[in-house]
Parts: C-alpha cells; structure tokens; sequence
C-alpha cells in the first residue's frame, strides 16, 4: 500500500505507477513523470551493455520523445536514501528547478520530496 496521506491524487498515482514498474520489470528503481498536459511516463532503470540510465531519467527521455514540454512532478521508487543530483538534473532540464521529484522506498511510502533545483 502506497503511504502518500501528505500528498494530492496525482502525486499519489506517480508514486504508484512508479512501484508498478518496479515490481513488474524487478528493476532496482521505478519513476513515473506527469507532464504539463497531466500526462504520465512510466520507466524502469535502464542497464544494457552500450546504454545505462536510471528509471527517473528514462522516464523523461519518455516524456520528451513524446512531445513533453514541461514537467509537473516527479517519482521515484529506490531503496536509495535520495533522488540522484543526475536524475535531478533530468528532471530540471524539462520541467525547471521548481519541479518536486517524490523519492518513495519499495513499499511505496514517501521518503522525502526536494526540487529539481
């Protein structure tokens, strides 16, 4: 169960689409991005031999290759104690440094929220 009481429907349903990638792919992280039009992206960590990106960081090459312009929000589901400066660098890039990136553990509660900043 996804403990997010401190936040609003669509930052819930980020976190959840997030842990749904995780636990489906058993990818060590998952990351979902809600863009301007309220559009989400879904991602899992990427690890080939000729290209490695985090979850967070697919999911806004997803976004952008979709058309994204901007970002609302950002998740991601790590057993990691905080949101990678690289993944929110990603997520500044497309949505500015104002954009809340939600780092939740495997269970799906909320850790902690920072800006892209």
């Amino acid at each position: 169960m996804t403990d997010t009481t401190d936040l609003g429907p669509e930052d819930r349903k980020i976190v959840t689409l997030a842990r749904s990638v995780r636990a489906r792919n058993g990818v060590p992280e998952g990351a979902a991005v809600r863009d301007e039009t309220g559009r989400t992206y879904a991602a899992g960590t990427v690890a080939l031999d000729s290209l490695k990106l985090s979850a967070l960081q697919t999911a806004v090459a997803m976004a952008v290759a979709s058309g994204a312009r901007s970002l609302e929000a950002a998740a991601v589901v790590s057993e990691a104690g905080a949101a990678s400066d690289a993944d929110r660098a990603a997520v500044r890039d497309l949505g500015g440094p104002d954009t809340p990136v939600l780092l939740a553990g495997p269970d799906g509660t909320l850790r902690s929220t920072v800006t892209a900043g």
